[in-house]
C-alpha cells in the first residue's frame, strides 16, 4: 500500500509539472493572439507560470483540510530555490555573475518580503486579514516589477530563449499551435486532479509512516514543484545568461511567499506547525541571508554552489531528525 501511494504521488507531481507547462505555453499563446505585449506576457504569464504546482498544491490542501502543508511547502521551495537550484547552476556555470539590476532592485525585494513574511507568520498563524495584506504585496511587486523592467533595454528574447516549453519544441507542438484553449482547459484540469492526487498520497504516506504531512511537503513536494524553476534556471546557466537563471529565483521566491500564502489564507487560516516554525523558518532566514550576501559579492563561484548543495543536504538531515 505504501509503494502503491508513493508511485501516486511521484505520477501526480509529474502530471502537475506537465499540466503547469500546458497552461503557460497556451496563456502566452492566447496572450500574444490578443495583441498583449509579448513584454507583459513574459513577465506575468511565464514568471507566474513557474510557480502554478506550488499554487495548485496549496489550495488542494487547504480544501482537503491541511493548511499546515501551505506554509511549509513555501518555505521548503524557497529554500530548494536558493540551495538546490542556485547550487546547481553554480556548479554547472562555474561561476554565476550577478547583474546590477538584480542587486538594485530584487535582492532588496526578497529582503523586504521576507521580513514581512516573518511578521505575519510569527503568531504560527495566517487569517484572512494576512492573506489580503501578502495579495496587495503581490500586486504592487507585480506592478513595480513589469514597470522597472519595462525600461530595461534587454531583449524579452533572452527569456524565452531559455524557457523549455518555448521556440524550439512550439514547432514541433502544433496542437497547442492550433487549439491554444483546449490545452488552457486541460492545464487547468491537469492542475487540479494532480494537486488533488498529490495531497491525497502525502495525507495517506504520512499516515502509513506515522510521520508529520508537513515533513513531506517541506521536502518532497517542494522539490517536485521547484522542478520548473531548476530546467528554466539551469537552461539559463548553461546559455550563460546568468540574470535569468538568478532572477527566476528571486522571482519565485517572493512568489512563494505572497501568493502561494496569500490566497489559501483567503479560503481558511494556514496552520504554522512546529517542525516548518523551528527548522524550515531559521533555515529560510539563513538561506535568504546567504544567497542576498552572495549576489551583493557580484559572484556565486563553484565551491559556494557545493556550500548550498551541502547545506540542502544539512536541512534535509535536520528535518528527518537524524542529529
Amino acid at each position: 500500500m505504501l509503494i502503491f501511494w508513493i508511485l501516486i504521488f511521484v505520477a501526480s507531481l509529474a502530471l502537475m509539472v506537465k499540466s503547469a507547462d500546458w497552461l503557460v505555453e497556451s496563456a502566452e499563446k492566447i496572450g500574444l493572439a490578443l495583441k498583449i505585449s509579448p513584454f507583459i506576457v513574459g513577465v506575468t504569464i511565464v514568471g507566474i507560470g513557474t510557480s502554478f504546482p506550488e499554487l495548485a498544491s496549496s489550495l488542494a490542501a487547504v480544501f482537503k483540510g491541511s493548511s499546515e502543508i501551505v506554509v511549509a511547502n513555501a518555505i521548503g521551495s524557497n529554500i530548494a530555490n536558493v540551495l538546490l537550484i542556485v547550487g546547481l547552476s553554480a556548479l554547472v556555470a562555474r561561476r554565476l555573475i550577478v547583474k546590477r539590476s538584480l542587486i538594485d532592485l530584487d535582492a532588496p525585494l526578497l529582503t523586504a518580503v521576507t521580513v514581512f513574511f516573518l511578521f505575519i507568520i510569527w503568531d504560527r498563524e495566517v487569517v484572512f486579514g494576512e492573506g489580503i495584506l501578502l495579495l496587495l504585496a503581490f500586486l504592487v511587486y507585480l506592478l513595480y516589477t513589469v514597470f522597472h523592467k519595462r525600461e530595461d533595454k534587454e531583449d524579452m528574447s533572452e527569456i524565452v530563449e531559455v524557457l523549455p516549453s518555448r521556440i524550439e519544441r512550439r514547432e514541433k507542438k502544433a496542437g497547442i499551435k492550433k487549439a491554444p484553449f483546449l490545452f488552457l482547459f486541460l492545464g487547468m484540469i491537469g492542475l487540479a486532479v494532480a494537486a488533488n492526487y498529490t495531497i491525497e498520497s502525502v495525507l495517506k504516506i504520512s499516515e502509513l509512516l506515522k510521520i508529520s504531512a508537513s515533513l513531506i511537503a517541506i521536502i518532497a513536494i517542494a522539490i517536485g514543484t521547484s522542478l520548473p524553476e531548476l530546467v528554466v534556471s539551469l537552461r539559463a546557466a548553461l546559455k550563460k545568461k546568468y540574470e535569468i537563471a538568478l532572477g527566476n529565483v528571486f522571482g519565485s521566491n517572493v512568489f512563494n511567499i505572497l501568493l502561494i500564502v496569500g490566497l489559501p489564507a483567503l479560503i481558511r487560516p494556514l496552520i504554522v506547525d512546529d517542525l516548518t516554525f523551528n527548522i524550515g523558518l531559521p533555515f529560510l532566514i539563513l538561506v535568504t541571508l546567504l544567497f542576498v550576501i552572495s549576489s551583493v559579492s557580484r559572484k556565486i563561484h563553484c565551491w559556494e554552489g557545493a556550500m548550498y548543495l551541502l547545506l540542502y543536504i544539512l536541512f534535509i538531515v535536520k528535518l528527518c531528525g537524524l542529529f
